[in-house]
């Protein structure tokens, strides 16, 4: 083999700015052959998940990172043989103690074919190829993905794990060292706290699947998954991470097969990765650069939810998910348009206050994979309709974990929901770079007065946290007074709109 055929694939940016990335999954495994464009990793960003494809077509003869692991920017993902030959055998002798120090990686990937090769041995055998196959046939010509979100390739083999005696779907108990589950499906396991090896398997062949896990979280709480039919800024099928508890003992997550978490019988430590990591630097960045007022109101949210009735029941909209959230944010930008100074940033670099003549709206996401803040672009251009429409998207794909990078840059003012947890109000923190976040708590039914007597109505608390550089506390109180206004008399919005 001409070692200067050899190339090395490597970590590109997969978006601006960014030093490092964490390996979801690899989509290839030495002496697979290469086409131009073909996905070889799939990467977890500050953001999003992005597929990263070859440039190179040729034989893959050396993988250099492994699932789990987070790597710089401009680091080796694998070496790729160009002039089309046989990659090297896949379970080569293990290397001298000397190569083993000076390449770690070709260690480990010697150790991982000497432990495929045993298992083989067991019994376990590989999936017949596709007709026609051979072991360098190039893959079927279909349409490539340069980065992207496409479909991922179904003519991947695999081991079947060795046949076991069936076993009712609800009963399927995978040992700890014998689990199947896709590296998504670990992460989100690690994300919220639940053990693999405690998830009951109802997947193909004992998969782990994502739903087995969100089913083990809810079980963890006593209760089956929660259902919410609006388009709110966080997703109850996917709960936040939460603690485990078997009586009055909480339970770690060790013995998890994950890369870097220890655990003891006391604590569990898990490595602060993604967007985890990305969400807290930019919060406590956020929170010692910008000075932070917030500012409360109850209000009478009657009004709204009449006319989401409405609109639920109406054929125009029976296509569309209509939520309270849709309507604040409409409100919201009504009293953009009558206080615009609050849409401004601050320049510190310039020593200038930038005001903006449009409206990038946030809408703050928890996920499974972290707090994640999509924004609308133009949203002061949109109608009702494509207001909802808009949140809905958002929900769908940060939900898939498939949100863009564009789609989390340039954001001018969010909204956050934290209504869905049953939480009354709270003092947001301001996503970096923009003036202003506004609360909305949950929208429970108590005692109002109307027209001097006491009637039941649907009420709810906002909170608006602002830049005070940006925005003096008397046109904060305007915005949130306008914002108020526009809710609890939603035939404002025409006049004021």
């Amino acid at each position: 083999m001409n070692a200067s055929s050899i190339v090395t694939i490597a970590l590109t940016d997969p978006g601006e700015g960014l030093t490092e990335a964490e390996i979801l999954e690899i989509k290839v495994a030495v002496g697979d052959r290469l086409e131009i464009n073909d996905p070889v990793v799939e990467v977890e960003t500050a953001k999003s998940a992005v597929e990263l494809p070859s440039h190179v077509a040729g034989t893959v003869v050396e993988i250099l990172v492994a699932v789990g692991e987070e790597v710089p920017v401009g680091a080796p993902l694998m070496r790729v043989d160009t002039t089309g030959g046989t990659a090297p055998s896949p379970a080569p002798a293990a290397p001298s103690g000397a190569a083993a120090e000076a390449d770690p990686s070709a260690a480990e990937l010697s150790a991982q074919a000497t432990e495929q090769a045993a298992e083989q041995a067991e019994g376990q055998t590989e999936q017949p190829a596709a007709a026609g196959e051979g072991e360098g046939a190039p893959a079927a010509q279909e349409p490539k993905n340069l980065v992207g979100y496409g479909e991922r390739a179904t003519g991947t083999r695999r081991r079947r794990r060795r046949t076991q005696p069936a076993q009712p779907a609800a009963e399927q108990q995978v040992p700890i060292d014998r689990i199947l589950a896709k590296p998504p499906v670990r992460k989100l396991a690690r994300d919220l706290g639940i053990a693999l090896h405690d998830v009951l398997a109802t997947g193909p062949e004992g998969t782990v699947t994502r739903q087995d896990v969100l089913n083990a979280q809810q079980r963890s709480y006593g209760a089956e998954p929660a259902a919410h039919d609006g388009a709110g800024a966080y997703f109850p099928e996917e709960s936040p991470q939460a603690p485990e508890h078997l009586g009055d003992v909480m339970k770690t997550t060790r013995d998890q097969p994950f890369s870097g978490v220890t655990s003891d019988e006391r604590t569990t430590r898990v490595p602060i990765r993604s967007v985890r990591k990305r969400t807290a630097e930019a919060m406590v960045a956020s929170a010692f650069t910008a000075p932070h007022v917030t500012v409360f109101n109850e209000i009478d949210m009657t009004g709204v939810t009449r006319i989401i009735s409405q609109l639920r029941a109406s054929r125009e909209w029976a296509d569309v998910k209509v939520s309270p959230l849709a309507v604040i944010a409409k409100a919201l930008l009504v009293a953009i348009r009558r206080n615009p100074e609050v849409n401004a940033s601050w320049d510190e670099d310039a020593q200038e206050i930038v005001y903006k003549h449009y409206v990038n709206l946030g809408i703050a996401a928890a996920t499974p994979r972290g707090l994640i803040v999509p924004n609308l672009k133009d949203a002061h251009l949109m109608t009702l309709r494509e207001l909802a429409e808009g949140i809905g998207e958002l929900a769908r794909t940060a939900r898939a974990g498939r949100t863009s990078l564009r789609d989390t840059r340039d954001g001018t003012i969010t909204i956050t929901n934290y209504g869905v947890f049953d939480i009354d109000s709270g003092t947001p923190i301001l996503n970096p770079g923009e003036s202003a976040i506004l609360g909305v708590g949950a929208i429970k039914e108590k005692p109002w007065v109307v027209d001097g007597r006491i009637e039941p109505r649907r009420v709810a608390t906002l909170s608006l946290s602002f830049d005070h550089r940006l925005i003096d506390g008397a046109l904060g109180a305007e915005l949130l007074r306008d914002v108020s206004a526009v809710l609890e008399d939603p035939s404002l919005g025409l006049v004021w709109g």
